[in-house]
């Protein structure tokens, strides 16, 4: 048997957000699609940078990219769900750090968890094309 990918997700929430399980979310086997799983965690991310007032293009002068995504599906959800996305900080490193979405869904009274993901993010400087420093007040949300 193939191994699998296991996420242990950070103790420590910087941010929850609620998302809707849209239609065009669905695919053909009736259930959340892995690419619009993706797109939910992108969602996630954006709102969490927008409560600091932040976008992926502007934290305090530099941009985010992603460098890595892993997720660990584990259950389906369906048109309607409302996820419960939880999102939580891992390792900081001088130009990038990783964010952590636990989404859940409560369905007839049970809390179930439907994915883990991580996503890597590096700093980045467009105009000069390169990677830069996580700013200060970027690392003091994050942890």
């Amino acid at each position: 048997m193939m191994a699998r990918i296991k996420l242990s997700i950070p103790e420590k929430k910087i941010s929850t957000v609620f998302i809707p399980v849209r239609i065009t979310d669905i695919n053909y086997g009736n259930h959340l699609g892995n690419d619009a799983l993706v797109s939910l965690v992108h969602e996630a991310r954006m709102q969490w940078l927008k409560q600091h007032q932040y976008s992926e293009l502007n934290i305090e002068g530099t941009s985010l990219i992603m460098s890595d995504l892993a997720v660990e599906y584990i259950r389906e959800a369906f048109y309607g769900d409302i996820l419960e996305i939880n999102i939580a900080a891992g390792e900081i490193s001088r130009v990038g750090f990783e964010i952590y979405y636990l989404l859940e869904t409560n369905r007839n009274g049970e809390q179930i968890t439907i994915a883990k993901a991580k996503t890597g993010m590096v700093c980045y400087d467009y105009a000069a094309k390169k990677v830069v420093a996580v700013p200060d007040r970027l690392k003091e949300i994050l942890v």
